[in-house]
C-alpha cells in the first residue's frame, strides 16, 4: 500500500504531465491550405508597395465568336436577340478577360505565400445578365464571399463545377434574393455554368493572395499593392490551348515603383521567337510558251 504522502506526490506528477501535454498540443502549428503552410503568418505593411501593369494583346486575326441559339428560352431571345459566345473579346488588337496573377515570388527573402493575406470583407459580384455571366472572368481570394444575382427575366441555375472546391448547384428565379457562396480552396480556374442555358460559362481564379487582375476591353490590367520583390507573373486565357494556355514572365517590382508585364495571345504570338517547323518547298513552274 502506498503511503498518503506518496499518493499525493504521484497525483501531483500526473497532473503536471497532463498540463505539459496540453501545453504542447496548444502550441502546435495549425495547417491551413488557404494561407499556405500555417495560420501564423507574417503581415506585410511597410508602405513601400508598388504595381504591376500591362496590356494583353491578340496577334493576328481574332476568331469570330459563335452565334448562340436562344430559341429554347424566349426571355433570353427577347433580351439578347443577337447573343454570341464570349470566348474571344478582341478590340483593336487588345484582349479582354485574361486573368493575370502572381504565381510565385519572394518578398525580403520569403515566399509570397509565407505572408498572411486576409480575404476582403467586401463580396465579389457574379451577375446573370443578358443570359451571360457578368463578369465572364472573375478573381477572388479564398474564403471571400461571392454575391450571385439574377438580372434576367428568366430562371437560371448556377453550377460551380467540382474541382479543388466542392460541387455547388442552386436555382435562382428572376427576382429572387442574391445567393451567397465561398470558394475556400485556391484554384485556377474554378468553372461555373448554367444548367438551364448551357452556353453560359464563367471562370473564377481563387487565390491565396490579392495580387491578381483581369484585363479590360482595352486589354489593360493593373495589380496594386505589390511589395517590392521578384515575381513570376502569369496571364491565362480560357481559349488558349497547349503550351499557349498560360503566358509567363519574370518581373521585379522596386519599392514604391512599378513593373510592366505585357503579354500576347493568338496564333502569330505563339510563333514569335520560335523556329519554323514547316519545311520550305521549292516548286518549279514551266515557262509558258509564246503563241
Amino acid at each position: 500500500m502506498l503511503s498518503k504522502r506518496a499518493g499525493l506526490w504521484l497525483g501531483l506528477i500526473a497532473t503536471l504531465g497532463l498540463l505539459s501535454l496540453g501545453s504542447s498540443c496548444g502550441n502546435k502549428t495549425e495547417t491551413n491550405e488557404n494561407a499556405g503552410s500555417s495560420t501564423e503568418k507574417v503581415k506585410y505593411s511597410k508602405g513601400d508597395e508598388g504595381t504591376i501593369s500591362g496590356t494583353i494583346a491578340y496577334t493576328g486575326a481574332a476568331p469570330e465568336n459563335a452565334k448562340i441559339d436562344t430559341s429554347a428560352d424566349a426571355q433570353c431571345t427577347s433580351k439578347s436577340p443577337n447573343l454570341t459566345a464570349e470566348t474571344w473579346i478582341v478590340k483593336d488588337g487588345k484582349l479582354a478577360n485574361a486573368f493575370v496573377y502572381i504565381k510565385d515570388g519572394t518578398i525580403d527573402g520569403k515566399k509570397v505565400d509565407e505572408y498572411g493575406w486576409n480575404a476582403p470583407t467586401g463580396a465579389a459580384t457574379l451577375d446573370q445578365n443578358g443570359c451571360h455571366y457578368k463578369p465572364h472572368v472573375l478573381g477572388v481570394m479564398a474564403k471571400q464571399e461571392i454575391n450571385i444575382t439574377n438580372s434576367d427575366p428568366t430562371t437560371h441555375n448556377i453550377h460551380f463545377l467540382q474541382g479543388k472546391n466542392p460541387d455547388w448547384n442552386q436555382s435562382q428565379p428572376n427576382g429572387a434574393a442574391p445567393l451567397k457562396h465561398q470558394l475556400n480552396t485556391p484554384e485556377q480556374m474554378a468553372q461555373v455554368k448554367c444548367n438551364q442555358h448551357p452556353w453560359m460559362k464563367a471562370f473564377i481564379g481563387v487565390m491565396r493572395h490579392p495580387f491578381f487582375a483581369v484585363s479590360d476591353e482595352t486589354g489593360k490590367f493593373t495589380i496594386s499593392g505589390v511589395p517590392p520583390g521578384k515575381y513570376t507573373v502569369v496571364a491565362w486565357h480560357e481559349a488558349a490551348t497547349g503550351p499557349g494556355t498560360e503566358k509567363t514572365m519574370e518581373v521585379t517590382v522596386p519599392a514604391k515603383g512599378s513593373a510592366t508585364a505585357d503579354f500576347s495571345f493568338g496564333a502569330a504570338a505563339g510563333l514569335q521567337g520560335q523556329p519554323s517547323s514547316l519545311p520550305l518547298i521549292a516548286v518549279e513552274f514551266p515557262m509558258l510558251g509564246k503563241h
